[in-house]
């Protein structure tokens, strides 16, 4: 029977946590000595069950299985936001994906730790015919966080006005920290604090 110009025995199931995959022998021989080359050669020192369906069934968390086999089929790593890196990596060595492995290791040794982040605020002092366009014009990654009434006038008069504190805050690298305590082309007085 084919399959699109290739015969059924060139396809391979694979379920992975619940979930199953589709993928071809090729693919998964793309490393012969990792977990899943193995699987595809049907190699007899690999003991593996099947499901009712026929597919290889593998105890592992399918959401960082899409990556790893995508790897194998077109060679480049794409993890999806909120994926973990280091699941992924945990994922490879399971599979013993060699190259994988060293891509991952690399990419995690490159990128800036948490711990090299800080929180920094800025405080604006505005007057209340200010704070709509104060606040409208924070962006680049400031939140808000609080807005305090320093000063208002209740007898509202046309020359009198409220005044507040505006505060907002965001988390930066420690290379960017000088960079965002510089001054801010915005009308109400800023007042920066460095946090950690």
């Amino acid at each position: 029977m084919a399959t699109n110009g290739c015969t059924s025995k060139s396809w391979v199931k694979l379920n992975v946590g619940g979930k199953v995959f589709l993928t071809t022998k090729t693919t998964l021989l793309k490393e012969p000595d990792c977990f899943l080359g193995r699987l595809a050669t049907e190699d007899p020192d690999l003991p593996s069950d099947k499901d009712e369906n026929g597919a290889y069934m593998i105890d592992r968390d399918p959401k960082y299985f899409s990556p790893i086999l995508n790897y194998l089929r077109h060679g480049k790593v794409i993890i999806d936001d909120g994926l973990s890196i280091e699941g992924v990596l945990e994922e490879a060595c399971f599979y013993s994906i060699k190259s994988l492995i060293s891509i991952l290791k690399d990419t995690i040794n490159t990128k800036p730790s948490k711990g090299n982040r800080r929180h920094i605020y800025r405080v604006l002092q505005c007057q209340e015919e200010e704070l709509a366009h104060t606040i409208s014009n924070m962006s680049d990654g400031w939140k808000f966080e609080q807005l305090l009434n320093i000063g208002s006038n209740y007898n509202y008069g046309p020359d009198e006005q409220g005044e507040y504190l505006y505060i907002v805050s965001k988390d930066v690298l420690d290379s960017q920290v000088s960079d965002e305590l510089q001054p801010v082309n915005l009308h109400p007085k800023v007042f920066q604090l460095r946090g950690t």
